[in-house]
C-alpha cells in the first residue's frame, strides 16, 4: 500500500510548552511529519537540540544577538535570524502546515505570513487573533488559508461544531468556554493581595508556560478566548459564556438552537489538541492518558467571580468596544504579566493596569495592521509607565 505523503510542517516557537508538544506529537508518528523549519525567540541551545534530533531545512531564532553564537552544526539546518525571518519561514513553499505557538504579539507576523501564503495555520498564539481577528481572517478568505484552532477550548469547539454537522454559525445558540478557575478561583481579594508569582504558577490541571498560567490564574486568559472564540466561529459576544469547571474534563460546549448541547471531554493534556490541528479531518493514534470516566468522582460547574477576577468583564468589555480595543488590552496585561512575574508589581495590580491602560486609548475603529502595531506599542509604554506606580508594597493590596 503506497504511504500518504508526509505533512510538512513549521514550528514558530518550538522552544516553548506548546512547541515541545508537538514535537512530542511529531516523534509518535515517524515517517508521517516532516519537519521543514523550527523558530523560537532566544532560546539557542534548546533550538540547537531540536534541530539535531528533527533535522529541519530551516531552523531561526527571532532574537539575533542570541542566535549569534548559536551552533547548529550536524543537524543541516541553515540558521536565520532575525523576526522577518521567522515570518519568511511560515510562508516557506514547501511548508503545508504551520503551527504559531510564539509568546503573545510575536506570533502576529508569521500568522499573518502564513495565511497570505494560504498555508493551513495552526494556531496556538491567542493574542493575535485578539490584536487582529478581523484582519487575519480576511486575508485568510482572500488566500483560502485555513485557521484551526490549537487552544484545548477552541479545539474543543470545533470538534463539536464538526461532530454535529453545523454549518455556519446560525445553528448555534451558545458557544460556552469551561474555565479551570486557576490555582486562586476560591480565594478571597484579601489572599489574592498576597499571592506570589510561584503561587500564581502553580496551575492545578494544566502544564503552560509561564505567560498564560499567570493569564489563567487571573482569569485574562479566558477572556482573550472570548475573543478569539468571537473571530474563530463568528459568533456575536452575547452569545458566548464562560463556566469556571476545575476538573478540566469538559474542554468546552456548543448549544444549539434546538436546545441539544454537544461537548468535548478528554484528560488535559495539550498534544491532543496540537495531534487534531495537524491531522485534520483525520485522527491519527496517540499516546495519551484516556479518560476513566467511573474513576471521576465529579464534574462541576459555576459561575465566574467577575469581582474578584475583573480580567474577564475587561475582556468582554474591548470587544465591545472594537477596533484597536482587544490589542490594547493584550498589550497592556503582556507589561503587568512580566511586572507581576518579576517581582514588580502584586497580583492585584495586573487588572488595575490592563483597565487604566484600555481606559485611556482612544480606539481606531477599523485598523489596519499598522494601526493595531502602533496601538500595541503605545500600550506598553502606558503600562510600562503606569506599573512603575504600583510597585511598593503599600499599593498592591
Amino acid at each position: 500500500m503506497r504511504q500518504p505523503p508526509r505533512k510538512r510542517i513549521a514550528l514558530i516557537g518550538s522552544t516553548g510548552s506548546i512547541g515541545r508538544s508537538a514535537l512530542d506529537v511529531v516523534r509518535k508518528h515517524p515517517g508521517r511529519f516532516e519537519v521543514v523549519a523550527l523558530a523560537a525567540s532566544s532560546r539557542a541551545g534548546r533550538l540547537a537540540e531540536q534541530a539535531a534530533e528533527f533535522k529541519p531545512r530551516y531552523a531561526a531564532l527571532a532574537d539575533g544577538a542570541a542566535g549569534r553564537n548559536a551552533d547548529l552544526s550536524g543537524s543541516g539546518a541553515k540558521l536565520l535570524l532575525g523576526a522577518e525571518a521567522v515570518a519568511e519561514i511560515a510562508a516557506l513553499a514547501e511548508v503545508d502546515i504551520v503551527l504559531v505557538a510564539a509568546v503573545g504579539i510575536a506570533g502576529l507576523a508569521p500568522a499573518l505570513a502564513a495565511v497570505r501564503a494560504g498555508k493551513r495555520l495552526a494556531l496556538a498564539t491567542k493574542e493575535v487573533l485578539v490584536a487582529a481577528g478581523p484582519l487575519l481572517l480576511a486575508e485568510a478568505r482572500k488566500s483560502g488559508a485555513e485557521i484551526l484552532p490549537v487552544d484545548s477550548e477552541h479545539s474543543a469547539i470545533f470538534q463539536c461544531l464538526q461532530s454535529a454537522g453545523a454549518r455556519g454559525s446560525e445553528s448555534v445558540e451558545r458557544l460556552i468556554l469551561t474555565a479551570s478557575g486557576g490555582p486562586f478561583r476560591t480565594a478571597t481579594r484579601e489572599k489574592l493581595a498576597r499571592v506570589t508569582p510561584a503561587e500564581a504558577l502553580a496551575h492545578p490541571t494544566w502544564t503552560m508556560g509561564s505567560k498564560i498560567t499567570i493569564d489563567s490564574a487571573t482569569l485574562m486568559n479566558k477572556g482573550l478566548e472570548v475573543i478569539e472564540a468571537r473571530w474563530l466561529f463568528d459568533i456575536p459576544p452575547a452569545r458566548i459564556d464562560v463556566v469556571i469547571h476545575p476538573q478540566s474534563v469538559v474542554h468546552s460546549l456548543v448549544e444549539f438552537t434546538d436546545g441539544a448541547c454537544v461537548a468535548q471531554l478528554g484528560t488535559p493534556d495539550m498534544r491532543v489538541p496540537i495531534a487534531y490541528a495537524l491531522t485534520y479531518p483525520e485522527r491519527w493514534p496517540l499516546d495519551v492518558p484516556r479518560l476513566d470516566l467511573a474513576k471521576l468522582r465529579e464534574l462541576t460547574f459555576a459561575a465566574p467571580d467577575h469581582e474578584a477576577f475583573p480580567c474577564l468583564g475587561l475582556a468582554f468589555e474591548a470587544l465591545k468596544r472594537g477596533g484597536t480595543a482587544p490589542a490594547v488590552l493584550n498589550a497592556a496585561n503582556e507589561v503587568a504579566v512580566t511586572r507581576f512575574l518579576d517581582g514588580t508589581i502584586g497580583f492585584l495590580d495586573i487588572p488595575r493596569i490592563a483597565e487604566a491602560v484600555l481606559n485611556m486609548h482612544t480606539i481606531v475603529g477599523q485598523p489596519a495592521i499598522a494601526d493595531v502595531i502602533d496601538a500595541d506599542t503605545w500600550a506598553r509604554e502606558q503600562a510600562r509607565s503606569i506599573s512603575k506606580a504600583h510597585q511598593a508594597p503599600g499599593n498592591r493590596s
